[in-house]
């Protein structure tokens, strides 16, 4: 479940940030809930059976590739944002898409426990990295950079919290103003972001060097101590995956 690499990916996009959103992979992926009274309990094992050894609850996922973390760690096209200790001896690297709904349900539902759990005790850091698919993803990006002061990472998560509001909406300009002004942002600052062409050709270059350099061809895809990770880790994947390198 996850949306992956279009080859014409942000071909002329200067004076169409704000198109509509492109994603390759609409369908949501929805839980079922079974009834409490839909299958019977499995009666317990006669007390003579000899137990069997516990298995761990979620065991890590293998890694569909590795990278250089040296080169990894080289400067990009923008500065990263480290959430988290510098020092932190787990590093997660995660390049996303903001109109991305796997994306978006990842930060939403699972990194909350994994910042609770690893990045607030200084055992993980976690830097996010630009990989947008669209035009309108590369704006909310451009905005993220933009937000003033150290808002960046806030940005970013009203922007997931509220995609269904602007990633396909009629209107993504009007929706994405509304969004950046809760962050501090005038109209003037707003349009004067957005026409920052350098900045526009930084959040396209940062997802030229994830695919070209590391391989990255879907997200979110998670780089963690060099190993790769196509695809939305849940948090007892991710939490195992962490524990593995602790």
């Amino acid at each position: 479940m996850r949306q992956t690499l279009r080859t014409a990916a942000l071909v002329a996009i200067a004076g169409g940030l704000l198109a509509v959103a492109g994603c390759s992979d609409d369908t949501a992926s929805t839980a079922a809930v079974t009834p409490a009274n839909a299958q019977e309990a499995t009666p317990a094992a006669p007390a003579t059976t000899a137990a069997t050894p516990a298995k761990p609850a979620v065991e890590a996922p293998k890694p569909n590739g590795t990278v250089d973390v040296a080169k990894l760690m080289e400067p990009g096209p923008l500065p990263d944002v480290v959430v988290g200790d510098v020092n932190a001896p787990v590093t997660i690297v995660e390049y996303a898409s903001m109109t991305c709904p796997h994306c978006a349900a990842f930060a939403l539902q699972t990194l909350p426990e994994i910042k609770k759990t690893y990045i607030d005790t200084g055992k993980a850091k976690l830097i996010l990295r630009e990989f947008p698919f669209d035009p309108r993803a590369v704006a909310a990006f451009m905005l993220a950079r933009c937000a003033p002061g150290d808002r960046r990472e806030a940005m970013v998560d009203v922007l997931f919290q509220q995609q269904e509001s602007w990633a396909h909406s009629d209107n993504a300009s009007a929706a994405l103003l509304g969004i950046a002004k809760l962050a501090g942002f005038t109209q003037e600052s707003f349009t004067a972001c957005l026409n920052d062409k350098d900045l526009q050709a930084k959040v396209v270059a940062t997802q030229a060097r994830g695919q070209s350099e590391f391989g990255v061809e879907a997200t979110p895809t998670l780089i963690i101590n060099g190993n790769r990770y196509s695809g939305a880790l849940t948090a007892p994947q991710l939490s195992a995956v962490i524990d593995s390198l602790l």
